[in-house]
């Protein structure tokens, strides 16, 4: 008997790639991934993979990529760290039309099961003011208050997801990511997030002898930071679950910036001066995963503890930034 096709949209960027890889070692689905990026510039390629380059703005493209398909895992956005997101409100915007196409596409190739990686961006700001968080839960989406540009984004498609089972009976699985990291990722060119952006950091300070280290804000400032392979396990332990509802996804192991860059530091074997630069773009001053409604639905939460995952991603960061810098002078 043929196996169900499961199709990875953002199959390209760094959740999707892992996504991926998960789906191929476990064997259950036939896999198809898409992305806009050109295939070689995929942060992970495999050639089990159905692989397609696809412009999922186009409606007629995600009718391509949901063909014959049973499961849709929904992951592609224009989007990258608060750098990205701050100044790309309209960028990020216009991902409306890739959720929006890929419902109605889906809907009408009768696929099984739809995921959507929303994001925490969606929480009302004035419950984000103080770093000391003491966790946002689910309900703090409302009354409508996100992140500018992206977080509306995010919201409105939650509810888009949120009819489409109501009118048509798509079955659909919505998660709030916190702040994913690991290695495999974006670390520089601008979309990169805190970690990979201090991992980099860190190396580069170690590899030039600076003594110093540029940090966005005052370093006050709070998250908590989830690790991919957990990212990766809430994604199908929600999959398989009747959980409608969307659901936070993320670590509750809140620290600031200032602690962040510690960790990193002690990993790298430096102490380094800090330099804040306080007209950069830092968003909201607290934000942390509450996680009793996980807990209660899936009997599970992300584990990994901030500073073995900061660990594995640091040695993949500063491989590839040595790697580069061989390639270079070569």
């Amino acid at each position: 008997m043929r196996k169900e096709l499961a199709v990875v949209c953002g199959a390209g960027g760094f959740i999707g790639g892992h996504l991926v890889a998960r789906l191929l070692e476990a064997g259950r689905y036939r896999v198809r991934g898409v992305d806009v990026k050109p295939f070689g510039d995929w942060f992970q390629r495999f050639a089990r993979c159905d692989n397609r380059v696809l412009d999922l703005r186009l409606k007629a493209s995600c009718e391509e990529a949901v063909a014959d398909a049973a499961i849709v895992y929904n992951l592609a956005a224009d989007m990258g760290g608060m750098g990205f997101i701050e100044r790309n409100k309209a960028l990020c915007m216009l991902s409306v039309l890739v959720n929006t196409h890929l419902l109605v596409a889906a809907r009408d190739a009768g696929v099984r099961r739809f995921f959507y990686a929303s994001s925490a961006c969606v929480y009302a700001a004035d419950k984000q003011r103080a770093t000391d968080n003491p966790g946002l839960r689910e309900a703090d989406a409302y009354p409508a208050m996100p992140e500018d540009g992206y977080g509306w984004e995010k919201l409105f498609s939650e509810r888009m997801c949120r009819h489409f089972h109501e009118d048509f009976g798509l079955e659909v699985r919505v998660a709030r990511f916190h702040n994913v990291y690991g290695p495999h990722g974006t670390y520089d060119g601008g979309r990169e997030k805190a970690p990979a952006a201090i991992c980099r950091k860190v190396h580069q300070a170690v590899r030039r002898r600076d003594p110093a280290i540029q940090i966005w804000g005052d370093g006050a400032q709070t998250r908590s930071f989830m690790f991919i392979d957990d990212c990766i396990e809430g994604i199908e332990r929600l999959m398989a679950s009747d959980v409608r509802e969307p659901i936070n996804l993320g670590s509750s192991e809140m620290v600031s910036v200032n602690e962040l860059v510690s960790i990193v530091e002690r990993i790298a074997g430096v102490t380094l001066q800090r330099r804040y630069d306080l007209s950069a773009p830092k968003g909201v001053r607290g934000r942390n995963s509450e996680n009793t409604r996980i807990r209660q639905l899936l009997g599970w939460e992300p584990a990994t503890r901030l500073a073995d995952g900061m660990a594995r991603t640091y040695r993949w960061i500063a491989g590839e930034l040595d790697r580069a810098s061989a390639r270079a002078v070569a």
